[in-house]
């Protein structure tokens, strides 16, 4: 883990005339204005002019992304955070499974995109799939269910799946971390059958939750997140790379209620930025415990008392349409046509 990363802070920019940027994964617009700037550094998070998805700039490459990702990101193998909360983290992971399940026939081959430690691929083995997992990390997948069947490469075309060979496609929280969102779509329409479908994930640049927090909102995450995604951008996407989306869903157990409790949290000049995320990773052995200890206490309560009421904004939110992260379900186009 790199809490120097978690750390950096960001804060809103006055308004300035639009720069020219390469052209928008989503729409081709090549202007966006400048919102965010990024603690010690020239980068900017910038919004585009055409659909309003937000993206750094200047975009890093391949390498610099990579660097982004330490060992020390994934935590000890299998396990990312302590105690109570990994195994509040697989119970919700399990719940996923059961709607990710939803419809699919006996053995089916499901493919999870950037499956990380595999919280999801367990559980969808339990339910008698084939699962394969896909990661740019071989350190990633460390302590993931070795019944999956796993390929490591520096991007999905590369990982050489064959056409049409997969019910469904799983990519959760991963395309907003990605320098090419648009190319990996339209790799995971190539590998989708031709009634498959695609679940992805991502945090709502257009939520209530990302316009209240603003700079100090959890779910900007620099320089990890490339692109933030407001929902219009994603559907538009999705029908860009060949995707027909069939249903939004605005809930989600894991994201939304820490979303509000961190965000309101990073308000404060008095406490770190993203110090409870960091406070609830599970550490080494001879590693020592993050702040000091009455930092600790603060963020511990804070963890208690706000996330009831996470919950209960994220309930409202969701009923609202307007939820902090979202996924959708899509469909081939042409099962469509």
């Amino acid at each position: 883990m790199q809490p120097s990363l978690y750390d950096l802070g960001v804060s809103s920019l006055e308004p300035s005339a639009p720069l020219e940027v390469p052209p928008c994964p989503v729409c081709e617009e090549t202007r966006a204005t400048p919102r965010f700037a990024v603690q010690d550094s020239e980068r900017r998070i910038v919004i585009c002019c055409g659909c309003g998805l937000g993206s750094l700039h200047p975009m890093p490459d391949a390498r610099e992304v990579a660097s982004f990702y330490p060992d020390e990101y994934y935590g000890p193998p299998g396990t990312k955070f302590r105690g109570l909360v990994e195994g509040l983290v697989r119970l919700v992971g399990s719940r996923h499974a059961r709607f990710l399940s939803r419809g699919l026939r006996p053995a089916a081959r499901v493919l999870d995109v950037g499956c990380g430690r595999g919280v999801f691929l367990e559980a969808l083995l339990d339910r008698g799939f084939e699962v394969h997992g896909f990661e740019t990390s071989e350190s990633a997948t460390r302590g993931a269910d070795p019944r999956a069947r796993f390929r490591i490469a520096s991007n999905l075309a590369s990982a050489d799946y064959a056409p049409a060979s997969f019910d469904e496609v799983i990519i959760w929280h991963v395309l907003e971390h990605l320098v090419d969102p648009a190319g990996t779509l339209a790799e995971i329409r190539r590998l989708l059958r031709p009634d498959g479908r695609l679940v992805v994930a991502v945090p709502n640049f257009s939520s209530f939750q990302a316009r209240w927090a603003g700079p100090d909102w959890f779910h900007l995450d620099p320089p990890r997140h490339l692109y933030h995604f407001p929902l219009d951008g994603l559907i538009q996407l999705l029908r860009r790379t060949g995707f027909a989306p069939q249903s939004t869903h605005h809930f989600s157990l894991r994201q939304n209620p820490f979303g509000w409790v961190q965000s309101a949290l990073n308000r404060s000049p008095r406490l770190p930025r993203n110090g409870l995320y960091v406070l609830l990773h599970q550490r080494g052995p001879d590693e020592p415990a993050p702040f000091d200890a009455a930092t600790r206490l603060r963020l511990r309560l804070a963890y208690l008392l706000g996330m009831p009421v996470g919950l209960g904004l994220s309930v409202l939110e969701t009923w609202l349409r307007s939820g902090g992260s979202v996924h959708v379900v899509a469909r081939p186009e042409a099962l469509t046509a």
